[in-house]
């Protein structure tokens, strides 16, 4: 049966006719690349092009286009009219291929998205040596990259709550091609200002995917699945920045780590037509014949009269009022001390530990042998996430970090001891925070505003990094100890907040999260 209406068709060509303009608008930057070719593409200084102008607002309207040709239609009509039909998930259904697809496809989006802001810090020393500038003032590159990371998240997961979640993956794609003109800015403002784009495209794909995966999946299969994908897509993107500096910096300069945005986007859109849309949301806008479609394909089905019900599992139940916003405050404190840590203790350690002494390659060494240690701590974390308790894998996470705070605190104010366990156990809590965190908030909050609630959990994972990044560039970054100290008490509070009101996911039905009775052996 084809549900497909004059409607659908018209955004279909009018988000084919954003992207081709958006790819336009892009090529229109490649000759002011070029022509730095005899100076190894150095163009500090040059001015733009009529061309380039142009392109810019050739991206901006394609953008715009695109956008409004994913924008549902009719929203509140056909919220009304699937206001009677349920989703029965097969809750022991074993994984089909389709399931294995998706997965394989939201991994390779999330490389693609990570690979944007991991390739950071590839571009500062190229940024430093042809602006001419301090390492300071480049500092406002991911400083601006990071405010829009955390804007990125809170926007793209109110949209996926809108749009649908496979398209705000599809806009999201969209708008890291436009930011591949960034590679041809003649000034670092413009690098800046793109910088922030660049971030804003990037912030949400993570939790969107987290709010697709936690929808798609059998519920015993969820918990696993949401952590392995997240952690692998994140490691691969740095794997995949760090490749492309290696094997093209040498040759284009540090330029060409924004213009492959435009190839690597565009692959991102085209793997859209591997990812399928949420079939909760396609309910939501009445399409009903397309979400019988996906879950079908998923080994779901889709009832159109109630069944008989079994009640919910002792503390679950509908999330409201203190029990959803004592949730979120938990989840969002957890997330800003991560981001204080890592985006800040973390990196301030060598300087610190070179006044203390140590040679700068000794103190590198720690942490790259400390980092070497946690590596495996995304595939412990999800062992433990899946088969022992999801609540308590994250305070397990929490408390080794907080174990690790302690240890730099002690040893600051003692001025003595080795930092090797310390920062050892620094780097394993706060890399089982990040793998089970945006996961367990996943499967926490109602289908109305999950993915805003991913969004802005991730956000504040991001707002710990701008205050960290902050400090650094007014030159406020105070002792190592204050720092240690600082953090310590909220990620005390943001433990016990988790403790009060954190509930075990494992396995659990996440209908019952909306207060829907969940049928007899669905």
């Amino acid at each position: 049966m084809n549900t497909t209406t004059w409607q659908d068709r018209q955004g279909i060509w009018a988000f084919a006719l954003g992207c081709a303009a958006v790819t336009a608008g892009v090529l229109m930057h490649i000759p002011m690349f070029l022509m730095g070719r005899g100076m190894h593409f150095m163009l500090a200084g040059m001015p733009m092009g009529l061309d380039m102008v142009l392109g810019m607002g050739l991206i901006i309207a394609g953008c715009a286009v695109a956008a409004w040709g994913l924008l549902p239609r009719d929203i509140a009509r056909q919220r009304s009219a699937a206001a009677a039909i349920e989703i029965a998930a097969p809750e022991d259904a074993p994984l089909s291929p389709r399931h294995w697809l998706l997965m394989a496809v939201l991994v390779l989006a999330l490389v693609i998205d990570t690979m944007k802001p991991a390739s950071l810090g590839f571009t500062v020393p190229g940024m430093v040596g042809e602006y001419g500038v301090s390492k300071e003032t480049v500092s406002l590159v991911p400083f601006f990259a990071l405010i829009g990371t955390v804007t990125g998240s809170v926007v793209w997961g109110v949209l996926a709550d809108i749009y649908g979640r496979k398209a705000t993956i599809l806009l999201s794609a969209v708008m890291f091609v436009g930011t591949s003109i960034c590679g041809a800015m003649p000034s670092l403002a413009w690098n800046i200002g793109m910088c922030f784009m660049m971030g804003a495209a990037a912030g949400g794909m993570l939790p969107v995917t987290y709010a697709l995966l936690a929808e798609m999946m059998p519920s015993r299969h969820r918990g696993w699945s949401l952590v392995l994908v997240g952690g692998l897509g994140a490691g691969g993107g740095y794997f995949a920045a760090s490749g492309a500096s290696t094997l093209l910096v040498p040759e284009y300069s540090w330029r060409i780590l924004w213009l492959i945005n435009l190839p690597t986007g565009l692959a991102l859109v085209f793997l859209g037509a591997l990812i399928s849309e949420s079939a909760k949301f396609l309910l939501a806008r009445g399409r009903t014949a397309e979400a019988q479609a996906v879950m079908a394909r998923f080994g779901a089905t889709v009832r159109t009269a109630p069944a008989p019900s079994t009640p919910p599992p002792p503390g679950s139940g509908a999330l409201t009022g203190v029990q959803l916003y004592g949730k979120l405050a938990a989840l969002s404190l957890t997330g800003l001390t991560w981001g204080l840590i890592n985006f800040g203790l973390l990196l301030w350690l060598p300087a610190h530990f070179v006044a203390r002494g140590l040679s700068m390659e000794v103190a590198s060494r720690l942490l790259a042998e400390s980092a070497l240690i946690a590596f495996p701590t995304i595939f412990v974390g999800a062992l433990l996430y899946s088969l022992w308790s999801t609540k308590w894998a994250l305070e397990t996470a929490i408390a080794i970090t907080l174990v690790g705070l302690g240890g730099v605190l002690r040893m600051e104010l003692l001025g003595t001891g080795s930092p090797v366990l310390p920062v050892a156990m620094l780097i394993v809590g706060i890399n089982g925070i990040i793998a089970i965190l945006l996961p367990y908030t996943a499967e926490s909050f109602p289908l109305r505003i999950r993915a805003r609630a991913i969004g802005w959990v991730a956000a504040c994972t991001k707002a710990g990094g701008v205050i960290a990044q902050a400090l650094f560039i007014a030159k406020l970054v105070p002792t190592i100890g204050v720092v240690a100290g600082a953090i310590i008490a909220p990620m005390a509070v943001a433990f016990f907040l988790t403790a009060l009101f954190g509930k075990e996911t494992r396995g659990g039905d996440l209908r019952h999260l909306d207060g829907d009775a969940v049928p007899a052996g669905g």
